[in-house]
């Protein structure tokens, strides 16, 4: 009956888990036409597949500039600081990682570009990006990370320009999410048995000290 019991179980969660909406188009490689060199995509827009365009606009970039992953990035300023969302299934109380590239739009001030990561129920972070030198031929594109801990069975993750003025936000690229891996504590019957297995070769080994110590 156990076995059965499971094996329904485990058809139940099959459809559900079929039905799971990944992280996806993390790289944003998939979108609307950016045109010769960018498109501009206002609040509410989900011309960005996967993505939502939470408030103000940004720039969806193509030739324009180098990206840092594939041929597309997007500005976080298009006619204004804008901020994009997605949502995806999570595990609660799972802890996960968020790998991006960063980088800034060298076309006007401020030179310091100011972006904001958050993850539903977790405490936001902010990041800066110096653009001093870059070109669109060089964008100096750098990895940063962000960490967080799932609260529910989906999380909406969120990156925002914190940057004043128009135009020239932080830009972003090639963004991945992915569970931190957890080394497995062991049971107290197995920290037994590895404590007794300590004790026996340390015992064995004595026993062979002594006995080439007066052969």
């Amino acid at each position: 009956m156990k076995w059965l019991f499971l094996g329904l179980a485990a058809a139940v969660a099959m459809p559900s888990a079929a039905n799971a909406t990944a992280f996806m188009n993390g790289d944003f490689e998939l979108g609307v036409d950016t045109g010769p060199w960018f498109t501009t995509l206002e609040a509410g827009s989900t011309a960005l597949t996967g993505w939502t365009i939470l408030s103000g606009s940004i720039d969806y970039k193509g030739d324009y500039w180098q990206a840092g992953d594939g041929k597309r990035s997007i500005d976080l300023n298009g006619n204004s600081a804008g901020a994009i969302s997605q949502t995806f299934d999570t595990v609660a109380g799972t802890s996960y990682i968020v790998d991006f590239l960063l980088s800034g739009n060298p076309d006007g001030s401020p030179v310091v570009k100011t972006l904001e990561v958050s993850a539903t129920g977790n405490a936001a972070t902010q990041y800066l990006f110096d653009t001093t030198g870059l070109t669109h031929g060089d964008m100096g594109w750098e990895g940063r990370a962000y960490q967080f801990i799932a609260t529910g069975a989906s999380t909406t993750l969120t990156f925002a320009s914190l940057t004043a003025g128009n135009f020239y936000g932080p830009a972003l690229d090639a963004i991945s999410v992915a569970p931190v891996s957890v080394v497995p504590v062991p049971e107290p019957a197995t920290w037994a048995m590895m404590i007794g297995g300590l004790a026996v070769v340390g015992t064995t080994m004595r026993r062979r000290r002594t006995t080439i110590q007066f052969a």
